[in-house]
């Protein structure tokens, strides 16, 4: 099967990068994996009535409400609350993807496929690509 010595050598070279990527790739994800769980978000309200923390999976874990929320029409407070709630959202994907890219890569298929899971449970709209423009 092997002609010479430096054919067997080559092909264990390969097997060896393969398996040093592959100890690589684990344990890069074992780390994103680790950020993920520990990440909370919090996002406050424009005029400082609200304050929404998220948790990991994007469940709400606490809400604050200012005492000056009392003096507020309950629909303008229930405003407020739903674009913090969206403001938290939209940030726990920015912190994902930055972890997902800086661990994973850019390009790298699983990376790809968490980020847009995230988005799409979030319900948080894809801006597409980067402009690369100016």
């Amino acid at each position: 099967m092997w002609e010479n010595g430096a054919e067997l050598d080559a092909a264990q070279q390969r097997v060896d990068a393969w398996q040093a990527s592959f100890a690589d790739r684990a344990e890069r994800t074992g780390e994103l994996s680790r950020r993920l769980a520990g990440l909370r978000v919090t996002a406050c309200g424009a005029d400082g009535l609200v304050e929404a923390t998220l948790d990991s999976t994007g469940a709400l874990v606490d809400l604050r409400l200012d005492e000056r929320t009392r003096q507020q029409p309950a629909a303008r407070m229930a405003e407020e609350i739903l674009a913090t709630v969206r403001a938290a959202r939209a940030e726990l994907l920015h912190r994902v993807t930055e972890a997902t890219v800086e661990l994973l890569g850019a390009d790298d298929p699983r990376g790809r496929a968490l980020i847009d899971s995230y988005r799409g449970r979030l319900a948080v709209p894809d801006p597409g690509p980067p402009d690369n423009a100016g």
